[in-house]
């Protein structure tokens, strides 16, 4: 998960309600027909709520970076030779330690390690011994991506 992104989002969508909901308040509101303050209000709030639901939505994806390297890195697997649990997350995750023997058809296996936010309902399939797709970068071996 991507939490200071999503922190982010949040402080700035709510910034930027609070000024539209003061230039409405000191401004607009003594503009409007009578009797319709309420319904505005309901529209003021269901935008803030739309506008934060789509900002969470946004900030969630990976970075770029990752997106791309899942659409044209190259295909491989990994074997699982050892996971060591360093944290739990906030949304009942373990963020885990894995090392890795990375095969990419073509070249050379090599060993390497990736630190992972395993989800709990992936835990078993994040054991010693399994096999995960991955995604290579081209142009740096060591830029991995796991493609549970």
């Amino acid at each position: 998960m991507f939490h200071e992104r999503i922190v982010r989002t949040v402080l700035t969508i709510t910034v930027g309600y609070l000024i539209v909901l003061a230039i409405w308040l000191g401004w607009l509101v003594q503009h409007t027909p009578p009797g319709t303050v309420p319904y505005q209000i309901g529209g003021l709030l269901a935008a803030y709520g739309s506008a934060l639901g789509l900002g969470m939505i946004w900030a969630d994806r990976p970075p770029r970076a990752d997106r791309k390297l899942e659409r044209r890195g190259l295909e491989g697997w990994a074997r699982i030779e050892s996971t060591q649990r360093l944290a739990e997350t906030a949304d009942h995750g373990q963020l885990t330690e894995l090392r890795l023997e990375l095969t990419v058809p073509g070249e050379e296996s090599y060993s390497g390690r990736v630190v992972y936010e395993v989800p709990a309902s992936m835990r078993e399939q994040f054991v010693p011994g399994k096999t995960v797709p991955i995604r290579v970068d081209p142009h740096n071996r060591d830029r991995i991506v796991l493609c549970p």
